[in-house]
């Protein structure tokens, strides 16, 4: 569904990434995994055309290098970033509603979309007439997922999403991204949480310097001598 072939991006000298290759199949969940300055953001940021790169992206196995970072989101490719970058001053609904300008034009039923959200995220429907910057840091992850899904993605790429959470709050993202999953949707995640991206995945690369060292099915990474004593503490 979604390949990258020899993607390289460099910040000046610095080469962030080296000729990445990865694949993702249609109704897969699979992790990046790898130590912060790894380079995992820097590619979801080049499947998503937010950075220069060298190589190519293809969905669906036609490209997509040629296209901007809005005409990925109409490909099919949305990302809920690093963060959260929720519009704090906007509220709940007014968040979930400006990732849809494009979908309006193009006549597509915006009430089912936010149905469909609400339905997933049950507190965000409480919370619709809220501030962004009155939420928790939960609300705020699964505003940001909620949001990404309004764009109707066909790839969701998620960048950290237990990151500052507790891990109650953690297990009840990644278990509402099981959810999305089991509903048919491929999802593609930045975690440095590595015990909680493996048990929820299909397949995971472990990328590090800019280049993956490592692939395989989550439950062979979970065991991998490498994986246990550098991400896992054992």
């Amino acid at each position: 569904m979604l390949r990258c072939n020899d993607i390289s991006v460099s910040y000046g000298s610095v080469k962030a990434l080296s000729e990445v290759s990865l694949h993702v199949e249609a109704n897969e969940i699979i992790s990046l995994l790898g130590a912060n300055g790894a380079g995992k953001t820097t590619l979801l940021r080049a499947i998503s055309g937010l950075t220069a790169t060298s190589g190519t992206v293809s969905l669906d196995g036609s490209s997509i290098d040629h296209l901007s970072p809005s005409r990925r989101v109409r490909a099919g490719v949305a990302q809920a970033p690093e963060r959260r970058r929720i519009f704090p001053g906007l509220t709940v609904l007014e968040n979930l509603t400006v990732a849809t300008a494009a979908w309006k034009r193009l006549g597509v039923a915006y009430d089912e979309d936010l149905d469909r959200v609400y339905q997933l995220f049950p507190r965000l429907k409480e919370r619709a007439r809220q501030l962004g910057w009155s939420l928790s840091g939960g609300e705020q992850q699964m505003l940001a997922i909620g949001r990404a899904l309004m764009s109707r993605p066909r790839v969701l790429l998620l960048d950290e999403p237990s990151l500052g959470l507790a891990p109650m709050l953690s297990e009840e993202v990644y278990e509402r991204i099981a959810k999305i999953n089991k509903q048919g949707m491929t999802v593609l995640l930045v975690e440095q949480n590595t015990a909680m991206a493996l048990a929820y995945s299909t397949r995971a690369y472990v990328l590090e310097h800019g280049k993956i060292v490592l692939e395989g099915t989550a439950k062979v990474l979970a065991e991998h001598p490498r994986v246990r004593e550098a991400y896992l503490g054992t």
